[in-house]
């Protein structure tokens, strides 16, 4: 009974503690912190401190123009700024007369935002208590060049829309220069302005989070819904990665290395032996020869009775071709032997024997 009663009596006091936690979350309407006078630190300083920040080229032409009202505004706070045209540096520092410990902090964030090529105008807003200022470097997001442009472009939006945009649902100044952005406003916007910027560089759209942003503006100004959770309110985006590789369906799974060879397969009849298949198989094979030779035997059987049963047609018989009797041709034989002898006296390629003869006696002559 002790316990359920000490029990009893821990959750009322955590029940105390939350309701004490909720009510110090909730910010009266209206309600602005005290700001940071002389009456608060009447001795000052001791020690000095300083920041130094340098600007590129293109800004000392600006930066000429508006020093004067740079060193009017840090005045009012007791803050000494110097700008070095030949190092190309700018630098703040406390004096003796400085009240407000966290100036210093203030006047570093200011030179490093006309560094950044923001304008006085806005940059001064910067020494305001309720104003802070965030320097997001999106240089090393993105390795290629050209994707970073132009998911930077992205960002921007056509004619400065999506900029624009987030500058109404944050209450920020947001200026993309470069390899930086610097965002400007109280401490709620610089959060969402931050992951905004993050994300669009991370190939996520701005109009996302510019949708959320949107509907939880909305959904605190009601009294009732504003300390209930908001995750059914807001919408849920898929990512899409087109990009990535194409998984294969079927994945070859690496088997165990193992220094023993694998075991030699088993053969078909081996298997067909175990799960006795082979014999039934055999038997199929058997019937299979007998409904052939079976089938061979029917269609032979058939073929030979159509024959029989054909009638006799007798086979057509050549016509008879008449010899013609041989021409019985008499033959000349004292014609024969004189064409006989002629063609000994005449040798094939030998000269005539009349010829030799006149040789020959032209030879005794001489």
């Amino acid at each position: 009974m002790a316990s359920e009663s000490e029990a009893a009596a821990g959750r009322k006091k955590r029940g105390k503690n939350e309701a004490d936690e909720t009510e110090l979350l909730t910010v009266p309407e209206g309600w602005k912190e005290m700001p940071f006078t002389k009456a608060d630190n009447t001795c000052g300083l001791v020690e000095e401190s300083s920041f130094a920040t340098l600007f590129p080229k293109y800004r000392e032409a600006y930066l000429k123009e508006c020093w004067p009202l740079v060193q009017n505004a840090l005045r009012e706070h007791y803050v000494v700024a110097t700008l070095d045209l030949i190092e190309g540096s700018i630098t703040v520092s406390t004096t003796r007369k400085t009240f407000d410990p966290y100036i210093i902090i203030k006047a570093r964030d200011l030179i490093k935002l006309l560094a950044r090529s923001v304008p006085f105008e806005q940059a001064v807003r910067i020494l305001q208590d309720d104003v802070a200022c965030d320097i997001i470097k999106i240089g090393s997001l993105v390795r290629n060049r050209e994707r970073f442009v132009k998911r930077r472009m992205r960002l921007i939006g056509p004619k400065g829309s999506t900029l624009k945009a987030l500058e109404l649902l944050t209450n920020c100044y947001i200026m993309v220069q470069g390899n930086t952005v610097s965002v400007l406003g109280p401490y709620t916007g610089l959060k969402e302005a931050r992951k905004v910027v993050i994300d669009t560089l991370k190939n996520i759209h701005p109009i996302y989070n510019i949708k959320t942003l949107m509907i939880k503006r909305e959904l605190a100004k009601d009294t009732e819904l504003r300390t209930q959770n908001w995750e059914r309110f807001l919408p849920t985006f898929k990512h899409k990665n087109l990009n990535k590789r194409k998984e294969p369906k079927r994945k070859k799974v690496k088997k165990e290395y193992t220094p023993f060879p694998p075991p030699q397969p088993e053969s078909k009849v081996d298997q067909e032996l175990a799960t006795g298949e082979y014999f039934l198989k055999e038997k199929d094979k058997k019937k299979k020869k007998l409904h052939e030779t079976k089938a061979k035997e029917a269609e032979a059987a058939a073929r030979r009775k159509e024959e029989r049963n054909k009638a006799f047609i007798p086979p057509k018989e050549k016509p008879v071709v008449k010899v013609k009797k041989a021409v019985e041709t008499k033959i000349n034989v004292q014609v024969l032997k004189e064409k006989v002898k002629t063609a000994k006296k005449k040798k094939l390629g030998a000269p005539a024997a009349e010829e030799i003869a006149q040789k020959i006696a032209q030879k005794k002559k001489k």
